[in-house]
């Protein structure tokens, strides 16, 4: 399949930091990863597998802190990281292309500890992986890693340029693309039927755009409570790849 209209990311000139037990661990447990150096005390450190060429500095709690954002829960574990190399979404449909996989796609959604949360939602109920805009997304960063929990070295993440080429290319590899919104008539168990599904996710408020409402085949809603206006978009994400998974 070409890899036509959109381009992966070029990724952060700086390298992100994580911090915390999961996000790191993963991250050293992670063969596509490259760790560059790693601070921790003496105790969470001893419990790793570090290879041996690995630039390691012994610290105590205090001096983690000054490495991470005020009151970051780092549990005694900071790594300094490569992003991982760019994805690119044809090789990711080919990926999967013989299996019922959900795939999700974020609408311009920027709030890093979201993109992190539906990472942990997408590995949770076995997603093929992401698709986010290039440049309306949050970078890899350790809030994104630590709100993932391990999920950012295991769910691929592919940024494009244009979402609704991306949309097209979603469609003509055999998905069926449901935009979750709240003016929609239909649920979105009504709108599932069997078929290979694509969730369409809006940004945080002002939800999808209107040409990216357009190219989506359907358009569906949670039956929520009359009580709520609406879900956080990561609540939503993780519910709905919940009822794909048990449809």
């Amino acid at each position: 399949m070409a890899r036509r209209g959109h381009r992966p990311s070029t990724g952060t000139a700086n390298r992100p930091k994580f911090w915390g037990r999961h996000p790191v661990t993963a991250a050293l447990a992670n063969p596509n990863r490259v760790v560059r150096k790693l601070w921790g005390t003496r105790e969470a450190l001893s419990s790793l597998d570090i290879p041996a060429s690995m630039p390691v500095v012994y610290a105590d709690v205090a001096d983690l802190g000054r490495l991470v954002p005020s009151d970051a829960p780092h549990q005694g574990l900071v790594a300094e990281v490569e992003p991982l190399e760019d994805s690119w979404l044809a090789d990711l449909l080919i990926e999967g292309k013989d299996d019922q996989r959900p795939l999700v796609v974020l609408d311009q959604v920027t709030d890093p500890h979201n993109v992190g949360a539906i990472l942990r939602s997408a590995a949770a109920f076995d997603a093929l992986g992401i698709v986010t805009q290039d440049r309306h997304a949050p970078p890899e960063s350790g809030t994104v890693a630590r709100a993932a929990s391990g999920a950012l070295e295991t769910v691929p993440w592919v940024r494009v340029v244009n979402l609704a080429r991306a949309l097209e290319e979603i469609a003509e590899a055999g998905f069926w693309r449901i935009g979750l919104t709240g003016h929609a008539e239909q649920t979105l168990a009504q709108a599932m039927g069997t078929q290979r599904i694509c969730i369409v996710l809006g940004a945080e408020g002002e939800g999808m755009r209107q040409n990216t409402e357009a190219h989506c085949d359907e358009l569906a809603k949670l039956p929520i409570s009359e009580k709520v206006e609406s879900l956080n978009v990561s609540n939503a994400a993780a519910i709905a790849l919940y009822a794909v998974a048990a449809r």
